[in-house]
């Protein structure tokens, strides 16, 4: 498929397509005219490139981690490191830290809103 169709599926800017194929996460064929083609497997690549950006990752991680992700078909990789591993088990360490420091700063969120409203007068019908 070409680039415009890909973007179209997926919801994701042409621009950022290019990103990323420059930044080693995602392979196009060239025709002779220089125009991009994609596989179809390009679909669910790119939706989980995203869910990785989404999850904090930058780009030269997520270009180490998407060789040793499960295949589409379910399958393992096979060249995932300890090192890998161990990078990516802090990556998910950093985010629930993140996600801790989200729920506290909700919960003080509740807090001011319970008492702002106590403040609130109430309305009487008309």
């Amino acid at each position: 498929m070409r680039i415009g169709e890909l973007a179209q599926r997926t919801g994701v800017s042409e621009r950022s397509l290019r990103y990323y194929e420059k930044q080693g996460l995602l392979t196009a064929e060239r025709s002779p005219g220089g125009h991009r083609h994609y596989a179809d497997s390009a679909t669910d690549r790119v939706i989980r490139i995203q869910e990785l950006f989404a999850a904090g990752l930058h780009s030269a991680k997520i270009a180490q981690m998407l060789p040793c992700m499960r295949d589409a078909d379910g399958g393992p990789s096979e060249i995932a490191t300890p090192r890998l591993v161990d990078d990516l088990t802090k990556e998910r360490e950093r985010i629930d830290r993140l996600i801790a420091d989200l729920v506290r700063s909700r919960e003080v969120l509740d807090e001011v809103i319970d008492t702002a409203a106590e403040r609130v007068p109430v309305a009487l019908p008309t």
